[in-house]
């Protein structure tokens, strides 16, 4: 068993390992196929009586029979008693009044770097008598035999809640170690200490106005919230106490395909140096990055310490929000670039989380496809959704932020026809929500939502996307068709009538 090894030594670990190579920047290159996205219908919670009545059970939420857990957990400990067994030793939430300990007890060292780059490091003295409250078994190299473990494939994703175990076979994704802890967070925090998880970054001003940037992976967020002007406290998992905003997490797992130096300096210099470890990247003959390449998947990955960019809050904690931005991809191309939301509003969007699902985030998705993810963030949420709405609710009434719904998808037509909306557009228009956010609104048609009709610097066409489809009988037959979407998917939340009526209007 090797416990805390230094970063330099689970590099060398996991070369000699065959597991890993060397770019010429000094990152760790590795392969996870053929799994190079999460796999969300391999993920399951145990069905236990502490637990059963508070979980959002489904399509999200698979139940997984207790008795069959303890089998696997015991046959999983087993095989992992006879590889090389990599600890890491780390926390969980910035804020030390909420902080749990986290131990991943991994068969691979460069997973084993991955956990040390993507939660709290400690410090030695930190370490000393550690009993962990979340400990992960990762077994990469496992694979099950679903007529045996009851699984549906080779891959597992199983929480244990009341346990506080997690395990984890059968694939190399590494955003499987990541995601199942902040589902995991999702439970613990609303349920024991009355904090709101949520799926978002988080950034802070001059001012200390602390934005949150909700959204889906590949919707912009971790981009957006990476400001060269604004100090980062997070890029992904943040809780909302009666404290402020503080991070779950010590690093970032930013989306790296076609990133360029130009357009995302931070993101990209922190992805090309010793420590980071790049999946699934191409490399050229010279052992330089390729980031254009989509060769392997387009959910390319690059995982670092947060401290690696040069614009951090250090402490991951920062003052209540004072603006609220929800980043929707949409791929119909009908969503304005930026719109105003009242409170019933953020809520109607808040529990739709529309987005589109891009290329490789999860198995079997090859292009852009439109999906309702409630709470930006249905995937690893184990409460009913209505419940994180509640509380959300709590607090916009409680320090009233501005709320803002943004496209960062399409514009001009859908999909293939379309294009994407240049995110440093995107960037201007958050920074001026954020400086100033003053300026002349319309009512957006059908929806509703407030759009300004100018704001400085920024071409005013793209405020008006009905226009700028050649054809805008096309544009309105897909517009009632996305607002159909919108309504029928809300019917799956017992919702009040003022939010209801928040929606789109048909």
């Amino acid at each position: 068993m090797k416990h805390n090894l230094s970063v330099a030594e689970l590099y060398e670990e996991s070369i000699k390992k065959n597991l890993a190579i060397l770019s010429n920047d000094g990152t760790l290159v590795v392969d996870t196929r053929p799994y190079t996205g999460r796999s969300p219908k391999d993920k399951f919670i145990v069905y236990e009586k502490e637990t059963k009545d508070d979980v959002w059970w489904g399509e999200v939420n698979q139940p997984f029979d207790e008795s069959d857990f303890n089998k696997l957990l015991e046959e999983v400990k087993n095989y992992l008693n006879t590889k090389d067994i990599y600890v890491e030793d780390l926390f969980v939430g910035a804020d030390e009044k909420y902080r749990l300990k986290l131990r991943v007890i991994t068969e691979s060292p460069w997973h084993a770097l991955f956990a040390k780059n993507m939660f709290i490091r400690p410090n030695k003295n930190d370490i000393l008598n550690f009993n962990p409250d979340i400990v992960i078994y990762h077994a990469p190299f496992f694979k099950a035999k679903p007529e045996i473990h009851k699984t549906k494939s080779e891959v597992f994703i199983i929480l244990h809640l009341s346990k506080r175990i997690i395990l984890i076979g059968g694939t190399l994704y590494a955003g499987e170690i990541k995601k199942s802890v902040f589902t995991f967070l999702n439970y613990y925090y609303p349920k024991a200490k009355n904090i709101l998880s949520m799926h978002c970054g988080a950034n802070i001003g001059k001012n200390q106005d602390t934005a949150l940037f909700f959204g889906l992976s590949g919707t912009g967020k971790t981009s957006l919230s990476t400001d060269p002007e604004r100090p980062l406290i997070g890029d992904d998992e943040h809780g909302w106490s009666d404290e402020g905003i503080f991070n779950f997490e010590g690093g970032c797992y930013a989306k790296v395909i076609k990133i360029s130096k130009e357009k995302e300096p931070g993101i990209y210099k922190a992805s090309t140096r010793f420590g980071t470890i790049l999946e699934n990247v191409i490399l050229n003959e010279d052992r330089s990055v390729n980031f254009d390449s989509d060769e392997k998947t387009e959910n390319t990955r690059s995982s670092y310490p947060i401290d690696f960019l040069e614009n951090v809050k250090l402490d991951g904690k920062g003052y209540h929000p004072k603006n609220i931005f929800f980043l929707s991809a949409d791929a119909f191309g009908i969503l304005p670039p930026i719109a105003k939301l009242t409170k019933e509003q953020a809520l109607f969007y808040f529990l739709s989380g529309y987005t589109a699902k891009l290329a490789g985030t999860e198995r079997g998705i090859k292009e852009p496809t439109a999906t309702f993810s409630a709470c930006f963030g249905a995937p690893f949420l184990v409460l009913k959704p209505i419940e994180y709405a509640k509380m959300l609710l709590e607090k916009i009434e409680k320090y009233n932020p501005n709320i803002w719904l943004v496209n960062t998808g399409w514009f001009g037509g859908p999909y293939g026809i379309g294009s994407r909306i240049d995110i440093v557009l995107t960037r201007k228009m958050i920074n001026w929500a954020i400086n100033d956010g003053n300026a002349e609104f319309y009512e957006f048609p059908i929806f509703g939502l407030l759009v300004p009709k100018k704001i400085q610097d920024i071409p005013d066409w793209i405020f008006y996307p009905q226009n700028s489809w050649k054809n805008k009988e096309d544009y309105i037959q897909s517009a009632k068709k996305l607002a159909n979407m919108f309504m029928e998917n809300i019917k799956k939340f017992d919702i009040d009538s003022k939010i209801l009526k928040a929606g789109p209007k048909l």
